[in-house]
This record gives C-alpha cells, sequence and structure tokens, in this order.
C-alpha cells in the first residue's frame, strides 16, 4: 500500500490575538465536549477527556497554559492524528482507543526527540470516536486524537523558553519530517496489533475493490437512480462484510465526475451483499425497460 494513506497528521497554529485567543478557547470547548460537529459527549464525573502530558486537563488550564508559553507569533498549535480507517477495522474494537493513544504519544514524542529538543515539548490530547460521512464507506469507526502544543518549549542548555516553530523549506522539513514519523510508529504499531500480514491484507482490499469497480467498464448500464446511469453492484468493506448499492459517475468535493460506489445496504456478508446487488440489477432493468416502453408509445400530439 501506499504508506501515505496509513495516517494523516496534520499541524496548524493560532496567532497571540485577542480574537485568536478567544478562538482557542472556543475550539477547546469543541475538542472537549464533542466528537464531531453532530455528536455531543456526555461530561462523566471522574472521567477526564483530556490526557495531560504538561498543557492541562481542562479548557481553562490549557488555555491558561498557552497563554503563558505563547511566543511573539504563536498561541497554540494543534494537530490531529487520524489513522486510516480501513486500517482501523483491522484491529479488535477494543484496542482501537488504545492503539490510537499509543500511536499519538509515539508520534508527538518521536518527532521531538529526531528535532533535538531533548526536554520535549508540553502537549495534552483528546481522543474522538466519530464515524466516517465519506459517501463510498460512511459510518466506519473513525477513532484520532487532537493534540494541542504551546507556541514555546523549553531549553535546558540555555535555561529559558525558546519559540518553537515548524520550518518547511530546503534546508529542513518539519511537515515531511513528521509525516514520516507517522507513517513508521503507524506499521510499527499495525504490525503489533494487527499482525505482520496487515500490509498484504490491505493490499488485497484495495484489488478486489478495483475489480468490484470494472462492472461499470464490463457492462451495460443498469438503470437510472436519482437520475444517473448506474450498475448494480458491491463494494468490500472489510475482510468480513460488503456492503450492497450503486456504482456511477458522481461528483465528488471537487465537483469532478468520478466511478463512486454509493452504498444502499451495508455491513452485509459477502455472499448476501452479492444477493441483494444482483436483485437490485434486475429491478434497475426492468424500471429501465419499463421507461423504455412508455418512451416508445408515448403518442404524438399534432397542434
Amino acid at each position: 500500500m501506499d504508506r501515505k494513506q496509513m495516517c494523516v497528521s496534520n499541524v496548524r497554529y493560532k496567532n497571540p490575538t485577542q480574537n485568536e485567543a478567544k478562538r482557542m478557547k472556543n475550539l477547546l470547548k469543541y475538542l472537549t465536549y464533542r466528537d464531531s460537529r453532530h455528536d455531543y459527549v456526555p461530561q462523566v464525573s471522574g472521567v477526564e477527556r483530556w490526557v495531560d502530558h504538561g498543557m492541562g486537563k481542562s479548557v481553562t488550564q490549557i488555555a491558561d497554559t498557552c497563554e503563558g508559553y505563547q511566543s511573539d507569533h504563536v498561541l497554540l498549535f494543534s494537530l490531529v492524528v487520524n489513522p486510516n480507517p480501513d486500517l482501523i477495522r483491522m484491529i479488535p474494537h477494543e484496542q482501537r482507543e488504545q492503539f490510537v493513544r499509543l500511536l499519538t504519544e509515539r508520534i508527538v514524542e518521536g518527532f521531538f526527540d529526531a528535532r533535538g529538543i531533548d526536554t520535549g515539548v508540553e502537549y495534552s490530547y483528546v481522543t474522538h470516536h466519530r464515524n466516517t460521512d465519506g459517501e463510498q464507506s460512511p459510518n466506519q469507526h473513525d477513532p484520532h486524537t487532537h493534540v494541542v502544543l504551546p507556541g514555546t518549549y523549553y531549553d535546558a542548555d540555555e535555561g529559558r523558553r525558546k519559540a518553537l516553530y515548524f520550518s518547511k523549506n530546503k534546508s529542513v522539513d518539519h511537515i515531511e519530517m513528521l509525516h514520516n514519523i507517522t507513517q513508521e510508529q503507524m506499521a510499527d504499531l499495525m504490525d503489533r496489533y494487527a499482525g505482520r500480514d496487515w500490509e498484504q491484507r490491505y493490499d488485497d482490499l484495495a484489488t478486489i475493490r478495483e475489480q468490484q469497480e470494472q462492472i461499470a467498464t464490463i457492462e451495460e448500464a443498469h438503470g437510472l437512480w436519482g437520475g444517473d446511469l448506474v450498475w448494480a453492484g458491491i463494494r468490500r468493506t472489510d475482510e468480513n462484510t460488503s456492503a450492497a448499492g450503486v456504482y456511477g459517475y458522481f461528483k465528488d468535493r471537487e465537483g469532478r465526475l468520478k466511478l463512486q460506489f454509493r452504498p444502499v445496504m451495508p455491513d452485509l456478508e459477502h455472499q448476501e451483499a452479492a444477493k441483494v446487488a444482483e436483485y437490485m440489477k434486475e429491478r434497475l432493468q426492468a424500471d429501465a425497460k419499463t421507461i423504455q416502453r412508455d418512451e416508445e408509445f408515448r403518442p404524438t400530439i399534432d397542434f
């Protein structure tokens, strides 16, 4: 597999201005009380949402630390660690949160070790358990973490705090370094949690999906679905389940027409999904014949 697809780690920051300080607090509240835009997380007494590695474990503590440790240009850095949901499905459900937490800590600490920041950098993170919203594979478990970092770090050699920065130029590319460390740690933990054959299993899944898409090139369209020409078919979700639905040329998020799948009945056993898809094909073709017959026998009206 393309290892860049294993896990995403993106960095953003907020400037030390009054407006950005307000936005920072709103961001921290959002991360604390929600798993996604639509999913509110009830707070449980004695159960902390944030894992504290020096930044704090509440909105107030983290905001105060950010303001106390800000640099001239950065109030807060935020980092998202989001493993590929296809790989997450290879891990037993009860181990996924532990996996994502360990991955996050190894990425953050490994990254600063690689940069030679021996004292490390304070950070806190929160784990979210949203479901995917992609149209091809919606509602798949998508655990990920949000990490917050200060604008400065303590330099033991100089005995003072110095500005933390993420450079991206010809001499040093910290973003590429972060991505490389992310993929290394992801691969190592996948070996441990999913077995050493996980990469071959992922490639097998991708191959099967490519074969399933071929129905759109070897058969005529089965009928219309929402006004679009479509082919009834199946798409492998993981090693144990498939979805029955339709393939068609739909617009992607950039507005480009692309062959994509739209599930109608997800989470079926492979053979059951194939039977449902065959039934859908028959219905689409029958409806198409009805439409064609109506068109052929539509009377001509002369004015």
